[in-house]
């Protein structure tokens, strides 16, 4: 039996200026995201939960949190650009140039801006990104720049393999 070795991720060697990367999950964002993050995060604007009050505005329904558009975003982008981060350092410039509805399918894509070597530590390299998400109608939704810690390829923490050996009950090398 031979084990093939998964997608681990970018370590930073793999980031290249100019680079983008689509992130390949959509998600459709449903009316029970949008009214369960609004409560989780005590957001008390009736604009994400009140369909009366909505109604009411120039967009006339619920609008979703701009605050779970930038956590799905930013979560869409984890397999691509940050699988292997140490540690987020910022979200810059966060643009919300179109609303988001409920109902929407949200897609994104991020471009890498700059790579440099850490100065405090030999193990990471720090990555800034931006990252764009858009809707099923092409309308840009949401931009940020990302700035965050990537591991050195082999300084990641890596248990993945050496549980998958105690699972399987062998020594045999993931490749």
């Amino acid at each position: 039996m031979t084990i093939k070795q998964g997608w681990t991720g970018r370590f930073y060697e793999d980031f290249e200026v100019g680079d983008i990367y689509p992130h390949p999950l959509g998600r459709t964002v449903t009316q029970t995201d949008n009214i369960w993050f609004t409560l989780l995060t005590q957001n008390t604007n009736p604009i994400h939960f009140d369909e009366v009050y909505s109604a009411k505005t120039e967009f006339g329904r619920p609008l979703v949190d701009s605050t779970f558009t930038v956590a799905l975003v930013t979560g869409q982008s984890v397999t691509d650009i940050s699988q292997n981060v140490m540690a987020n350092l910022g979200w810059d410039e966060i643009r919300l140039p179109n609303p988001v509805f409920e109902g929407d399918t949200i897609y994104s894509y991020s471009e890498v801006l700059e790579k440099r070597e850490s100065k405090s530590r030999p193990n990471v390299g720090i990555v800034k990104v931006k990252t764009s998400g858009y809707n099923q109608d092409g309308k840009v939704v949401i931009e940020f720049k990302r700035t965050f810690m990537v591991y050195k390829r082999g300084h990641g923490p890596d248990i993945t393999n050496d549980l998958l050996s105690k699972v399987l009950g062998q020594e045999k090398q993931i490749r």
